[in-house]
């Protein structure tokens, strides 16, 4: 059998992901703090016919005699570079200017991480993520004004604030009922060695994987959480939230090359179909 053909097919294959990645890419253009995904390919073995030999003292050498078998997948890379702001005015809107991530925390104790920084008040006045995960904090209070005790976990808005705000830092405070200014804590945020390791576990959320590296903060301190500032994290911003890093002319033209490519595999596959339907034919 003709080895083009199997090349073409593994080319068809590989554009289809590619397609698959840039289709998941337009789709998440309006996603809060989405890093889009880009594909890499490399090639496939190499079958050598005739080896490479070294020149001598009465003739010159020659260059290996190789045939490519196709190509392969090499990586479906998250690309985390700072997407564009958004000014909403919202308090609980939060945007990072900078690395890290925010940290979220669901019923079961599980932590995970996000760029997305939509967050509510629930009935209980904790900060929350849109699907109910606990913003961790450090200091944080009660809603009687008391502090927690714990060191790393959520925090409530008392019900008689008049008000609330939150600095560049993460520091989060109130107005109480008497006209003061009391702190409620504040935000803490995760980096990590590298954060294109992390796996993707949806709902715009990251969670630590076997390349990523351990959380960058010290271990014994809020275990390894940080605050805004230390170990390279960046700025948080009230009132802003990030967009999606994809750039929509370049996932068209990523797409039109995907396509394109896709089909000139197609023609390697129908050009060698017509090959060995010639071979077929001189039996006649």
């Amino acid at each position: 059998m003709l080895r083009s053909l199997y090349s073409g097919i593994s080319g068809m294959k590989n554009f289809q992901t590619k397609l698959d990645v840039t289709g998941n890419n337009i789709a998440n253009v309006n996603t809060f703090g989405f890093k889009k995904g880009r594909v890499t390919f490399s090639d496939l073995l190499s079958q050598t016919s005739a080896g490479a030999t070294a020149p001598t003292a009465n003739a010159g050498g020659m260059n290996a005699k190789q045939i490519g078998l196709g190509s392969q997948l090499a990586s479906v890379d998250t690309i985390q570079t700072q997407g564009s702001m958004q000014t909403t005015n919202r308090t609980l809107d939060l945007s990072i200017s900078g690395e890290g991530f925010f940290v979220l925390v669901d019923g079961a104790g599980s932590e995970s991480y996000t760029r997305s920084g939509n967050f509510y008040l629930d009935a209980n006045r904790n900060i929350v993520s849109s699907d109910g995960q606990l913003l961790q904090v450090t200091g944080g209070i009660n809603d009687d004004g008391t502090a927690t005790g714990v060191a790393v976990g959520g925090t409530v808005i008392p019900s008689t604030a008049q008000s609330f705000s939150i600095g560049s830092n993460g520091s989060i405070s109130y107005v109480a009922a008497d006209g003061s200014t009391q702190q409620a804590g504040q935000i803490l945020m995760a980096k990590v060695a590298n954060p294109e390791g992390l796996t993707k576990v949806g709902g715009n959320r990251y969670q630590l994987s076997a390349n990523s590296g351990e959380l960058a903060g010290d271990p014994a301190v809020n275990g390894g959480l940080v605050t805004s500032g230390q170990v390279g994290t960046g700025s948080i911003n009230s009132g802003y939230l990030e967009m999606s890093n994809v750039d929509l002319s370049e996932e068209f033209t990523d797409m039109i090359v995907a396509q394109r490519g896709f089909q000139a595999n197609t023609k390697i596959i129908t050009t060698s179909d017509e090959i060995l339907q010639e071979l077929v034919n001189l039996k006649r």
